[in-house]
């Protein structure tokens, strides 16, 4: 009996002693396999530091890969708050050099963090003030390399192609539609400290920056810039308020050059009301189309064989009743009897009403519909308008009539253009 308790006490050391082993195998097996990342990344947060490498933004091109968007390289100052020794003084240099108070940057100084980006007194600093920083040489203080936008045609093409943030990310125009794209992924140099934040003396790891990707767009600078100078004349000429310009292939709908007054500098942006950034005017501005709508009641009238342009005739006394409404033609006394063609080529206004009526409201409204009107272009620009249009149950004859000759509704530049 002495022996058997014995044996069977063994055999339960033995057999916990397995089940603690089996344990410790399974939990090294979870660490080394299902949670190594984890902890690997955890571990390496508590001895490594990054000094972050800003990554280029995706340049902009033309139809024939010329520049309209691109990097320029600057500096920031970036911190290490563990590492300056003698905080008062770090803080009242730098302040003297960034022109800030010794409150503001010393609150920089002492932060508790391990690393202190300073902004915005320190980002995208000029050379000499670089050069200033630099030559203090102190522990801690690190100037790191950074992209800025630059926009080497100034003002042409300013809301077409929008501008940046000073973190690079994009605000307006295609910088902003586009921003996934130019938008590159950061660097860094990456070291390692001491539980204090101290640099260690082992080898530096470079994280290189991946740039975003270049972005072809269908303009033709050659064309923009020629389109800029006439605007800038007209505002000259004229003293307008504004202006606009739409160039676009009539083959492919590929718009080559594009730009409105007011304008601003995209490098300088910060200096312009919102107002004048945020409007596109030839995607956001609406106007009645006038005369320029008439070809669209042309084509539905011929589309639909509802007259024929050279046997049809019309006379046109200056002026035609619409449910006691007048309606007059540009040319007092009108053009007396002519065909279709003629009412074309003298842009008649009653001429067209009788056009419009009989091609029939709902016909109408339906061409005017097909040919994008009432509707946003999706032109892939931010802040695009989609015009106003008559809603058909409540677009009487008088409606119907001034429709058919562009008055009574509103229509953006592009959409006209497309």
């Amino acid at each position: 009996m002495f022996f058997n308790d014995i044996h069977t006490r063994i055999r339960y050391v033995f057999l916990i002693v397995i089940c603690l082993i089996l344990i410790v195998i399974v939990r090294v097996f979870v660490i080394q396999v299902f949670q190594y990342d984890k902890l690997s990344t955890l571990a390496d947060s508590l001895w490594s530091r990054k000094l972050p490498i800003a990554a280029d933004r995706g340049l902009i091109i033309d139809r024939n890969g010329k520049e309209l968007a691109t990097n320029i390289t600057t500096t920031s100052l970036v911190l290490i708050p563990n590492q300056i020794a003698d905080k008062e003084e770090v803080s009242k240099d730098l302040a003297d050099i960034l022109g800030v108070t010794y409150e503001e940057m010393y609150s920089h100084v002492s932060k508790k963090t391990s690393i202190e980006r300073v902004h915005p007194e320190g980002r995208q600093l000029s050379y000499e003030i670089a050069e200033k920083i630099n030559n203090l040489n102190y522990d801690g203080v690190y100037l790191v390399k950074e992209s800025k936008r630059y926009y080497p045609y100034g003002s042409a093409l300013s809301h077409v192609l929008g501008y940046v943030g000073i973190d690079n990310q994009g605000l307006s125009g295609l910088e902003l539609y586009y921003d996934d794209y130019l938008t590159g992924e950061d660097g860094a140099i990456k070291y390692f400290s001491d539980g204090k934040g101290n640099r260690l003396e082992l080898s530096e790891v470079y994280e290189a920056p991946t740039s975003g990707i270049t972005i072809q767009t269908t303009i033709d600078l050659d064309l923009q810039l020629a389109v800029e100078n006439e605007l800038d004349n007209v505002m000259s000429k004229y003293n307008a308020e504004h202006a606009l310009a739409i160039v676009m292939d009539p083959d492919t709908g590929e718009v080559l050059a594009m730009s409105s007054r007011p304008n601003f500098d995209n490098n300088n942006y910060q200096d312009y009301t919102t107002e004048v950034i945020n409007r596109n005017l030839p995607i956001w501005m609406t106007y009645e189309p006038g005369s320029t709508f008439k070809i669209i009641t042309l084509a539905s009238a011929i589309e639909e064989k509802a007259i024929d342009i050279f046997t049809d005739m019309y006379t046109d006394t200056g002026a035609i009743g619409v449910e006691g409404a007048t309606l007059h033609c540009w040319k007092h006394g009108g053009h007396g009897t002519q065909t279709f063609l003629q009412v074309i080529e003298n842009s008649c206004n009653p001429g067209f009403v009788i056009m419009g009526q009989k091609v029939g409201k709902e016909k109408l409204m339906e061409y005017i519909a097909n040919f994008g009107f009432g509707k946003k272009t999706n032109i892939d620009l931010n802040g695009e308008s989609s015009g106003i249009m008559f809603k058909l149950e409540k677009m009487g004859p008088v409606e119907h009539a001034t429709t058919s000759f562009g008055q009574g509704i509103s229509v953006t530049p592009i959409h006209l253009t497309v």
